[in-house]
């Protein structure tokens, strides 16, 4: 029997029913629930969504929880009161921060006294409370801005100075820095010896002698800059004039650092002590043109 030519057959083609979207959706007549991927992702999107609150829930009321976290938060607060106070012990910070508190004004005005201290009168650091003021308060106060300023444009332009003779290199520039951070070292270091050698009694610090042994690079970098505008002779005169400035600030400053029992009263300096301690200033005095002419020599032709 052949089931397709006979329309009224035992097997009927099926009829192919469309499905409804709508009625998939709110069919109240639907007796198994939809498992399809996208009626189950959202299922569990939705688990997800609570258990995900719970345990952060839990966490915050927990007391334990609590209990950690101040604890950790004190053990924090330790360690880094801890690090402070061995880091100040060994670069001492709040010191550091009092010699770089300076101005524009204070910049300037300390400039032209390095350059120009003939006409300065009062060479007295201020006081407060038996604290020195802040440099920007008082112009006879040391600061390490200066210094530490000079000295990089002090390398900079040595560098300038080579690059126009065609001998620049990074390495002879190294050298150059190099060698000017040694001789700083050196020279601060022969100061500490012979201070406790002489055995002074001065409230000079490790810090105030590299600010004052730091001061000889502005004259330096005047004296290059000299040399590559006007040659040798400007670099010579101008060099000259910043030796004879900056002895002359480092006698009227650190003599009432190192001379402060006789000069403090205006008493003359007498006796061997004494003498050699008049001595000792004017060696530190005298030791800043030696190392200006050294270190800025070769760099002018």
């Amino acid at each position: 029997m052949d089931y397709s030519e006979t329309p009224a057959g035992f097997r009927q083609q099926p009829k192919v029913r469309m499905r409804n979207p709508a009625a998939e959706v709110g069919d109240p007549t639907q007796l198994f629930e939809d498992t399809s991927a996208g009626a189950r992702s959202a299922g569990y999107r939705g688990q997800e969504a609570v258990g995900l609150g719970y345990p952060a829930q839990t966490l915050l009321s927990d007391p334990m929880s609590n209990l950690a976290m101040a604890y950790g938060s004190s053990l924090a607060s330790q360690g880094k009161e801890m690090v402070d106070k061995n880091l100040d012990r060994f670069i001492p910070i709040s010191k550091l921060k009092y010699y770089f508190a300076v101005d524009t004004v204070y910049v300037g005005k300390k400039l032209g006294l390095l350059v120009f201290p003939y006409m300065h009168q009062n060479w007295e650091v201020s006081y407060q409370q038996d604290t020195p003021v802040a440099p920007r308060f008082d112009i006879n106060a040391p600061d390490l801005y200066i210094p530490a300023m000079a000295f990089l444009t002090y390398i900079l332009v040595a560098g300038l100075a080579l690059g126009t003779q065609d001998r620049f290199t990074p390495e002879i520039l190294g050298m150059q820095a190099s060698s000017a951070l040694v001789w700083l070292i050196i020279e601060v270091l022969a100061t500490l010896l012979s201070l406790y050698l002489v055995t002074v009694n001065t409230d000079l610090t490790t810090i105030d002698l590299i600010a004052f042994s730091g001061y000889k690079y502005v004259g330096m970098i005047v004296g290059v800059v000299a040399g590559l505008l006007f040659g040798r002779t400007g670099y010579y005169l101008m060099l000259l004039w910043c030796c004879a400035s900056i002895f002359v600030f480092m006698i009227r400053t650190l003599r009432l650092k190192i001379l402060s029992e006789a000069a403090a009263e205006g008493v003359l300096v007498r006796g061997a002590k004494n003498q050699l301690r008049m001595y000792l200033t004017m060696a530190i005095a005298a030791a800043q043109p030696i190392f200006m002419y050294w270190l800025t020599f070769h760099l002018v032709r």
